[in-house]
């Protein structure tokens, strides 16, 4: 319990601040999403008529907005998110997700303060690995293992549950190995996503 407690108190300063997305998406430092201006900033939340703007980079478009929530697609291969998820003492901290889809899509996520101080994601989100998607209870068995190992990396991608705090998480492992390798690794899949919930305090499957 002791980083909830730290990450509690590290919020109380913030009561009552930066309570909606846009609030937090107008201070947002440069260098989470690189070439995005106030301007740009200011186009993409106020103008609901616009949700296509240019970008250094390539073209930014809209594709989610409410008091909690936004997604961008950065790219043809990239996508952001901003969530505000709220704390017990009805203070709220900001989950950012930036994810790349090339071979297979791969996202990282990260965790602030509204004041946009960095938190800990090992305080707020559990261990996933890719066995995480096995059945446990084939375990055991050569199979298993030579399975398992086929995962030589573990491109997994997060999103949010459309209207809640739930954060879905995919492996991505048929995006890039061949269909031989898939069919030895299938039989051991137990879930094809696994999904967090916000407690208020961290993500618990």
């Amino acid at each position: 319990m002791k980083p909830f407690f730290i990450l509690i108190f590290s919020c109380v300063s913030l009561f009552g601040f930066g309570q909606r997305v846009a609030d937090v998406f107008k201070t947002m430092p440069g260098d989470i999403l690189p070439g995005f201006t106030e301007a740009d900033k200011t186009l993409i939340l106020v103008d609901t008529g616009l949700k296509i703007i240019p970008y250094p980079l390539g073209n930014i478009e809209r594709m989610k907005y409410s008091d909690s929530y936004l997604q961008l697609k950065t790219s043809d291969i990239g996508t952001f998110q901003l969530k505000l998820l709220p704390l017990v003492n009805n203070t709220k901290i900001i989950c950012v997700i930036k994810t790349v889809c090339g071979k297979a899509c791969d996202s990282d996520i990260r965790f602030y303060s509204t004041q946009w101080e960095k938190i800990d994601e090992n305080t707020l989100l559990p261990p996933v690995s890719a066995e995480s998607f096995f059945d446990r209870q084939k375990q055991g068995s050569n199979e298993y293992e030579y399975a398992l190992s086929l995962l030589d990396v573990e491109p997994l991608s997060a999103v949010f549950s459309d209207d809640s705090d739930d954060l879905i998480l995919s492996l991505n492992y048929e995006a890039y190995l061949s269909e031989e390798n898939i069919a030895k690794i299938k039989p051991f899949i137990k879930q094809d996503f696994i999904t967090l919930h916000w407690t208020k305090t961290s993500f618990r499957p």
